[in-house]
């Protein structure tokens, strides 16, 4: 009785003396190997020749602050609950008075971690985000040999309030706009 499709009969004939000294076998290779040789190189000398990523390319994190300067997470937990890697963790706070200007709402986000070893850069943290507080950027993470400097934090993660260290993710904004229009559109 045969379950699939896919079996073969093994025949067991004995190899001639040509196949035995594996002649055509090392030509076949070599064959493979002088065609690769003549081709186009893919690689890229990196630092010094920088590879132009797809506009929808996910990198580093980024916090955002709205155009006033405050941050605009409320530490809601959305992103958190939406990432499957579980790799956000967030700490919520009230603001104090006089940090009007530091936070948007009642509710921010006193500690905000990331571990960049388990993100899986799927891109769902921002899509989940209420505030569009969250975005990946075009920014490449960079490699290190401790683990200790992967969990990155709201130091590394929130934007500058100078107009020229803020993180221009409109590219990002718009992608996410139409898939959530795409989204609404096919319900």
């Amino acid at each position: 009785m045969q379950l699939t499709n896919r079996s073969k009969n093994v025949v067991n004939k004995k190899m001639s003396f040509a196949e035995r000294i594996y002649l055509v076998a090392i030509a076949k290779g070599m064959w493979i190997t002088l065609k690769h040789f003549f081709r186009k190189n893919n690689t890229h000398n990196y630092p010094d020749v920088k590879r132009t990523f797809a506009p929808v390319y996910r990198g580093w994190h980024v916090l955002k602050r709205d155009a006033n300067g405050a941050e605009r997470c409320t530490a809601c937990g959305l992103c958190a609950v939406a990432c499957p890697a579980e790799a956000i963790t967030m700490t919520a706070a009230e603001r104090e008075r006089g940090e009007e200007k530091l936070y948007r709402e009642e509710k921010y986000a006193a500690v905000y971690e990331i571990n960049m070893l388990r993100c899986i850069f799927c891109g769902l943290c921002e899509e989940a985000c209420p505030k569009e507080a969250i975005f990946l950027t075009d920014r490449i993470v960079p490699s290190d040999y401790v683990r200790q400097g992967f969990i990155f934090g709201k130091d590394l993660l929130v934007e500058g309030v100078e107009p020229e260290k803020r993180v221009d993710v409109s590219v990002r904004q718009k992608h996410i706009q139409e898939k959530k229009q795409a989204a609404t559109a096919a319900q």
